[in-house]
């Protein structure tokens, strides 16, 4: 599902147009967006907890040469999903 589909299935869902569905979609985004940044987290109770968490600098291999590479450290987002829908998914 691309972002397009989801968007139609959620104004179906709650029989809302489009725009107003991607609207609802682009600020869900920008608000986890902003609080991952701040390093906090988004904790949907029975969805599923959005973090962020810092990994360390590394050395790496470049498969064509072998020649070792400098992985930056970096902070990448993270998602747990909760206990309902890792149930949904049985």
């Amino acid at each position: 599902m691309n972002k397009q589909q989801l968007i139609e299935a959620i104004a179906n869902e709650v029989e809302v147009t489009k725009a107003t569905a991607a609207g609802c979609l682009d600020a869900f985004i920008n608000t986890v967006t902003k609080v991952l940044k701040k390093k906090g987290e988004v904790r949907l109770v029975g969805f599923g907890t959005f973090t962020s968490a810092k990994r360390k600098a590394t050395t790496g291999r470049n498969p064509q040469t072998g020649a070792a590479i400098k992985i930056p450290a970096s902070v990448q987002p993270k998602f747990k999903p909760g206990k309902a829908l890792k149930e949904a998914l049985n």
